[in-house]
């Protein structure tokens, strides 16, 4: 049975209009259970409940400009169809659409939180607190990195808010209840536990809270709170086979929202810092080629552009180890940490380089103005016709050409070794490697000539490493691949 991830405000009711019965499981509860379970959540439902509000968004959607999308272009039924629009109106005529979804108040002063995709291209956002007042909110700013959005509405006086926990405090088997706008119904209360944490789904920030409170569409934006009434969570996400809940829900840590929120109060969009590198995870098949590396542990450089990185002195083959005194486990953990270390401050950064750790100091830079910014790719002499060629560790290779460049649509500055073959039987195929990638290093060492790529393998064979670290590149994008040497 396939699964998927859906947002909470999209997912189809699949509710008729049969009535649904509830199946009543009773079993032995021993007293240490029956201590630990609440009796009630009506009190701190009672709490909450006036902080939590229902959000309607209204779109302008074009209208249809013909029968396309309705039947194959060309049919003999384009006709058809076409007459049947003109006859229900006119083609083109834009129409209003509407959507729900769920947020609470974050400040006396009227600043509320929801997701993104419950408000976004909105032209209109109206919120319905739990008295039945409703106000107009204006979009504060929004981060579709992380599904956050913050609003802001005008009430003539204060009105009751949540304050956020510590998401880091949350224990797996926690009771948490949400609070939202599930299938229209209004301001309903689910329960559950924390099922996981630390939960990644698609986004580089993610750091999600799993959940079995049910969640549903229109949950989106709705707080997930603890026992202690503070918010916890956002909810966000289900993982269904129908579009229903199945008991596995996602909510937005909210030390990952605080973040972002401070952000957008004080600038009105998100302002992360900026390292500057390409990285990947080290693999174990990779630790055998990374002098001084026991384990598969930090964050394999594959690229530095111009940038902090460059300036501080990183280098292509380091392994970032500890980011500003955190250990780096990963690259999701460097890329969270980066994230959310602010725009132009100095940090220390430990990398393992041929064998020995050194500290660098790094000025971080803002991603956002970076995010577009192109990739530089290694330079280099021209190179001489009538290239070498050669069969090594499953690959057929070729000194660079003008002609390859062409061919493959290389650029003027690549040098390096150009895939033109894979056996498929080989382990460079296992690992990837496809004909038109070009091999840039060998062994951390540049290499652009087939003499250069064997005397790499010789060194490592000498040094009794039984693989050798390539650096790999695929339509300008790096990554290292590690290859067994008994080929």
């Amino acid at each position: 049975m396939a699964y998927t991830l859906r947002p909470a405000r999209r997912i189809t009711a699949v509710f008729g209009a049969a009535a649904v019965s509830v199946l009543m499981v009773f079993g032995t509860v021993t007293q240490t259970e029956a201590q630990a379970r609440p009796e009630s959540f009506a009190e701190l439902a009672e709490t909450i409940s006036p902080s939590v509000v229902n959000i309607t968004t209204s779109t302008t959607v074009a209208g249809r400009t013909g029968p396309r999308g309705m039947v194959p272009e060309g049919s003999p039924f384009e006709d058809f169809f076409r007459e049947f629009q003109d006859r229900n109106g006119p083609n083109g005529r834009p129409r209003r659409s509407s959507a729900l979804g769920s947020g609470f108040v974050i400040s006396e002063d009227g600043f509320v939180v929801t997701n993104n995709h419950v408000i976004e291209n909105a032209d209109e956002i109206l919120i319905e607190f739990f008295n039945g007042s409703e106000l107009p909110a204006e979009l504060v700013g929004t981060d579709p990195n992380t599904d956050i959005a913050l609003l802001k509405v005008e009430a003539d006086g204060p009105l009751p808010f949540v304050r956020f926990g510590d998401s880091d405090t949350a224990r797996v088997g926690d009771w948490v209840i949400a609070m939202g706008n599930p299938l229209g119904q209004g301001f309903s209360v689910s329960a559950g536990i924390v099922s996981a944490r630390n939960r990644a789904l698609s986004g580089s920030y993610d750091d999600y809270i799993q959940t079995d409170a049910a969640i549903n569409r229109g949950n989106s934006g709705g707080p997930l709170f603890n026992m202690d009434g503070d918010v916890i969570g956002v909810n966000t996400a289900i993982l269904s086979p129908n579009g229903g809940s199945i008991g596995i829900g996602f909510s937005m840590a909210s030390n990952v929202v605080t973040n972002v929120i401070d952000q957008l109060q004080e600038f009105g969009e998100t302002r992360r810092g900026w390292l500057g590198v390409s990285i990947q995870d080290v693999t174990d098949d990779l630790v055998e080629g990374i002098e001084g590396l026991d384990e598969a542990r930090g964050a394999l450089v594959s690229n530095v552009p111009e940038g902090p990185a460059m300036d501080a002195g990183i280098e292509t083959g380091d392994v970032i180890v500890t980011f500003d005194g955190v250990d780096v486990e990963d690259t999701r953990e460097l890329v969270r940490v980066v994230g959310n270390s602010p725009v132009g401050k100095t940090v220390r950064v430990i990398v393992l380089r041929d064998g020995r750790t050194q500290t660098l100091s790094v000025t971080l830079g803002r991603r956002e103005e970076a995010v577009n910014a192109s990739m530089p790719q290694t330079g280099g002499d021209d190179t001489p016709e009538g290239p070498a060629t050669a069969q090594i560790l499953g690959l057929t290779l070729s000194e660079m050409t003008d002609e390859l460049r062409d061919e493959l649509e290389l650029g003027t500055a690549l040098e390096g070794l150009v895939v033109t073959d894979v056996d498929e039987t080989s382990q460079a195929y296992e690992k990837g490697l496809r004909a038109g990638d070009v091999i840039t290093e060998a062994g951390q060492q540049k290499v652009t000539e087939i003499p250069a790529l064997e005397t790499r393998i010789e060194e490592a064979e000498e040094a009794g490493r039984k693989s050798l670290l390539l650096l790999v590149r695929r339509a300008g994008d790096p990554r290292f691949v590690a290859l067994g040497l008994e080929e």
